[in-house]
């Protein structure tokens, strides 16, 4: 009885939601279902989603971009991709959902924007989910990345009968969670135009969750031209977001792919919470009005490069540092940090509860400059310094707190097996 008031409640809701958030909220309520199993590639449920995307393409108005006319780019997940060394999915079947709106200059029509988004998720849990003990329990990603999904349908269908001097594609990509293999395959095997004809690439992920009007968009030094533009955009919106622009094209999504072969790439953001790899991220926390003010403006971003005539003037920027210690995420320590960076350490907006950071009584505002004997000035570092410890070591976590420095003592726990 309970659970059919809350349905009842939460279907009441959406009713009274302007109708780009019902829109939104409806595809994040498809992808983020426990049928679609977790969205993990393999799964039967994966495949339902990319065959849903494939319509809500074609009702947007967008082409099939695919090989023999279809929406589906095929590839096989590689055994030697580090993350599917863990797995059993070496020599799996994934495809990416491809769809494109023309362009009509006869100068750039060649020139393509791509906009993306990983339509995968963690499926049953195990390597890379964050809640111990989930393994077998569908984890449904509604945040992650349902939410940048629902941002690309809605920005294709707003697209759609607009003017576009470039061309358009659309890409829902498979794979991000095993290291960005659908967004690496297309660039390596653009299904339109040469990767060279690529004019920027805009991402999406994790859009679902916007706090205090504040929204990250990492890759703004990828070009000259992208911080004025994406100040000059948000001050057309009918709310302003408090915009966190930042930083080159690298980080843990598919626009590192673009970057890598020197494309400028933007990624949309609105941070890292507690439900982030948990089976806990459901669409009922997603605030849909929030993301349907997100594609809107990624929308606006969009149409504005897509008729802007100059080119583009790129900066590119050396890979960061890799992890050198130990494998895949390392050990667990359920830390919340703050993607718009902090210099000399990692900021964290919270801990995760019952985590080893809260037994150690970190707290949201500490600033975290080494752990062990290792010095974290940035997120690569403090990947680099948890990969080199095991679940069960004790550490000590230098912080800052305050005009303070403080010294905690945390045992790591251990990642979802």
């Amino acid at each position: 009885m309970i659970a059919a008031l809350l349905l009842c409640s939460a279907a009441i809701a959406q009713d009274t939601l302007p109708p780009a958030a019902r829109r939104v909220l409806a595809d994040v309520r498809y992808l983020a279902d426990d049928a679609r199993e977790g969205r993990g590639v393999g799964t039967k449920g994966i495949e339902d989603a990319a065959r849903y995307v494939a319509r809500r393409f074609e009702e947007a108005g967008a082409m099939p971009a695919g090989p023999n006319h279809s929406y589906f780019q095929p590839f096989t997940i590689s055994p030697d991709a580090p993350a599917v060394m863990h797995t059993k999915l070496g020599g799996t079947e994934a495809r990416n959902v491809v769809a494109f709106l023309p362009g009509t200059s006869p100068v750039v029509g060649g020139e393509i924007l791509v906009l993306g988004a990983h339509y995968d998720h963690l499926g049953y849990g195990g390597f890379g989910a964050l809640d111990p003990d989930s393994t077998g329990k569908v984890h449904d990603g509604a945040d992650d990345n349902a939410s940048g999904v629902a941002a690309l349908l809605e920005i294709a269908r707003t697209l759609h009968g607009k003017h576009l001097s470039r061309t358009v594609v659309l890409i829902a990509f498979s794979g991000e969670e095993l290291g960005d293999l659908g967004s690496a395959f297309y660039v390596q095997h653009p299904v339109i135009g040469p990767v060279d004809s690529i004019y920027a690439m805009l991402n999406m992920d994790m859009v679902g969750r916007l706090r205090d009007n504040r929204l990250i968009v990492t890759g703004s030094a990828s070009a000259v031209e992208f911080g004025a533009l994406l100040d000059s955009l948000n001050g057309t919106q009918p709310e302003k977001f408090e915009l966190h622009a930042s930083g080159d094209g690298w980080g843990p999504s598919d626009q590192a792919s673009f970057f890598a072969v020197k494309r400028s790439v933007l990624q949309f953001f609105t941070d890292l919470h507690e439900d982030y790899h948990r089976t806990s991220d459901r669409w009922q926390k997603i605030n849909a009005v929030g993301l349907a003010r997100v594609a809107a403006y990624v929308g606006d971003v969009a149409l504005t490069l897509a008729n802007r005539p100059a080119k583009l003037t790129f900066v590119d920027a050396a890979p960061p540092k890799m992890a050198t210690g130990g494998s895949g995420y390392g050990a667990y320590l359920g830390t919340i940090p703050d993607m718009t960076g902090t210099p000399g350490g990692v900021k964290l907006t919270g801990v995760r509860a019952g985590s080893p950071a809260e037994q150690a009584k970190l707290q949201a505002g500490d600033v975290i400059t080494g752990i062990g004997d290792k010095t974290v000035a940035n997120l690569f570092d403090m990947t680099d310094a948890l990969r080199s410890h095991q679940a069960g070591d004790t550490v000590v976590i230098t912080v800052k707190r305050g005009d303070q420095v403080v010294h905690v003592t945390a045992v790591l726990g251990k990642r979802g097996a």
